[in-house]
């Protein structure tokens, strides 16, 4: 296989063409090299998005479901884990709260993706 081409990830000459991408079978890095370099960063960000506790993606208007009890920060309130959260909004927001949403009885307020799973 003198194709000339490395994996651009963990730079392994044993890679392969499948239809218009390139795979890597060490790293299993799919890329293609007819993309200008700044598409691959972006490309890959929006692979990596925001995740739920299983792994499965979320997008904004999801409805998830709270996994476990959550304190609320500066209350008393707690947000039991199975409360249901409809129509969701993925946020930049610090220390890792990536949804902000409305929850009944409680109100506004961003949670992080790693205590919720998608409804």
């Amino acid at each position: 296989m003198d194709n000339g081409l490395k994996c651009p990830q963990c730079n392994s000459e044993h890679v392969y063409q499948d239809g218009s991408l390139w795979i890597c079978p060490e790293c299993a890095h799919e890329w293609n090299p007819q993309a200008a370099p700044g598409d691959a960063g972006s490309e890959a960000a929006q692979e990596q998005g925001v995740r739920d506790a299983n792994g499965n993606a979320l997008a904004d208007g999801d409805s998830v479901t709270v996994i476990k009890d959550l304190k609320v920060k500066g209350s008393s309130l707690v947000v039991k884990g199975g409360t249901k959260v409809k129509n969701i909004r993925l946020v930049d927001g610090a220390d890792g709260h990536n949804i902000s949403c409305k929850i009944d009885g409680i109100g506004a307020m961003n949670l992080k993706s790693e205590f919720v799973k998608k409804a």
